[in-house]
């Protein structure tokens, strides 16, 4: 008996059709996506691994997504849970912003069962597509057993949120996890988990989603001048990541800006713009009360302080909590 999986459309490339079959770069010149029901149609998936439950989400581009529609796909989510005969979820996604998804419902979901985050390089219409490949895979990885949480399945890879990243343009093995790696593959019908998923467990209300204070992302480069910082403290900026150097650190003149902010009330946090590695807590950053971001990326980073600052928590708190995840 098949197991039973839900795939929820959100739009993407997966769900975007072209102008003929080799348009695979201008695609979404059309704007032309299908939904979760036809997705499935199109590619014949239903019946031949799992029985799928086709939920029509949205039909974005995902750099269109908002904080309201990941509280809204955190809240369906959230419900399809406590259906018993579920195996589990697939989630279709764009790729653009397919990391930023994950790594929040990683954060918001009690994911007792498998979560899987899936989208393609390739449109539904081009030329050897990995829509059809991806959307097969994330629907075997939802329908094993015993296995819980939020994980991103693209290229025969199993990756968890916190690590996981776009690395390519346009390349079909662009996910990558930059020194950790997969922790899993699919090999055909064989899932194989190389190691468990280290992604935290959700310490957050997915409501919180709703009522996220603007935080932004500095990106330092030789000569800058912490005008951004400023620019992005007088638009209502409540906390601010700097995506560093190599080291996770700003330029003198940056930093001597974010600690006139700390100093104004804004949280500040740490980050660097290498990709991977991880910003350690340095005497520095002690001293001016800036939070070292770790191992998160700027992005990520990002995600984390605003739910922790609409939250309510303080500065220690915060730390505390980019220090344990």
């Amino acid at each position: 008996m098949l197991s039973k999986v839900a795939f929820i459309g959100t739009g993407g490339t997966i769900a975007s059709l072209g102008k003929d079959q080799f348009d695979l770069l201008d695609y979404n010149a059309g704007n032309k996506r299908v939904d979760a029901t036809s997705l499935i149609e199109h590619i014949g998936i239903q019946g031949k691994i799992a029985e799928i439950i086709p939920i029509n989400f949205r039909e974005i581009d995902s750099t269109a997504l908002t904080n309201e529609d990941w509280a809204e796909l955190a809240e369906v989510c959230s419900g399809l849970m406590d259906d018993p005969e579920l195996a589990g979820i697939v989630i279709g996604h764009g790729t653009a912003s397919l990391e930023e998804t994950a790594w929040v419902l990683s954060l918001v979901l009690e994911a007792k069962k498998p979560v899987i985050l899936t989208g393609s390089m390739r449109p539904l219409s081009g030329i050897s597509t990995d829509a059809h490949a991806n959307l097969a895979a994330a629907v075997r990885v939802a329908s094993t057993p015993g296995l819980s949480g939020v994980l991103v399945v693209v290229n025969d890879e199993i990756h968890s949120p916190r690590s996981v990243t776009k690395t390519h343009t346009l390349r079909l093995g662009a996910f990558q996890s930059p020194w950790t790696g997969p922790i899993g593959y699919v090999d055909g019908p064989l899932v194989r988990m190389s190691r468990a998923d280290k992604a935290p467990q959700p310490v957050f209300s997915y409501e919180l989603l709703r009522e996220l204070p603007r935080v932004d992302i500095t990106y330092s480069h030789i000569g800058a001048d912490g005008t951004a910082a400023r620019a992005f403290a007088a638009a209502g900026a409540r906390g601010i990541v700097s995506a560093g150097f190599g080291p996770g650190m700003g330029t003198p003149t940056e930093t001597a800006i974010l600690q006139d902010l700390i100093r104004a009330g804004l949280t500040v946090v740490q980050s660097s713009r290498t990709g991977s590695g991880s910003v350690v807590d340095s005497a520095q950053h002690k001293r001016l009360e800036i939070i070292a971001g770790g191992d998160i990326g700027p992005h990520k980073a990002r995600i984390l302080l605003a739910l922790c600052l609409a939250r309510g928590d303080n500065r220690d708190d915060i730390e505390r909590l980019f220090l344990s995840l």
